[in-house]
């Protein structure tokens, strides 16, 4: 979070920090760590602006595949998303797959509790978009 700022999904000021959020009633876990090139989101996500958390993310995403010379592995633990949080979320792997097709490497690993076949279904609509290694598997119940 930018010191100084009222809005908690605000992005690092710097290249090269590390991005988080805790969890809301409506809005997902998120964790993204630049020294390892990982994203982590886990919860739900039906926030009445989505925007507003994903915008932080989408510039991180954009910022590090600028500056970073690594991989980035995106792991997604997504119970739920709203109609307006899977277009963020399109636009995050938009761009692992411009990133990929620009010959860097990018991945994701989608986890779903077995109990909720939704969440693996969603898994499996996004991955038929993307050549990157998408990888989806279940939890461990």
């Amino acid at each position: 979070m930018t010191q100084g700022s009222d809005n908690p999904f605000d992005p690092p000021a710097l290249v090269g920090e590390d991005l988080s959020f805790e969890a809301t009633r409506s809005t997902p876990e998120v964790y993204c760590d630049w020294n390892k090139g990982h994203i982590r989101m886990a919860g739900e996500s039906y926030p009445e602006n989505p925007y507003e958390m994903f915008d932080s993310i989408i510039s991180w995403v954009e910022h590090y595949l600028q500056h970073a010379n690594r991989p980035l592995v995106v792991e997604l633990e997504l119970n739920y998303l709203n109609t307006s949080s899977v277009r963020a979320m399109i636009e995050i792997l938009d761009l692992l797959q411009d990133a990929h097709d620009h010959g860097k490497s990018a991945a994701v690993r989608w986890i779903y509790d077995p109990r909720n076949p939704r969440s693996s279904e969603m898994a499996e609509e996004f991955m038929e978009d993307y050549s990157f290694a998408f990888l989806i598997g279940m939890t461990a119940s």
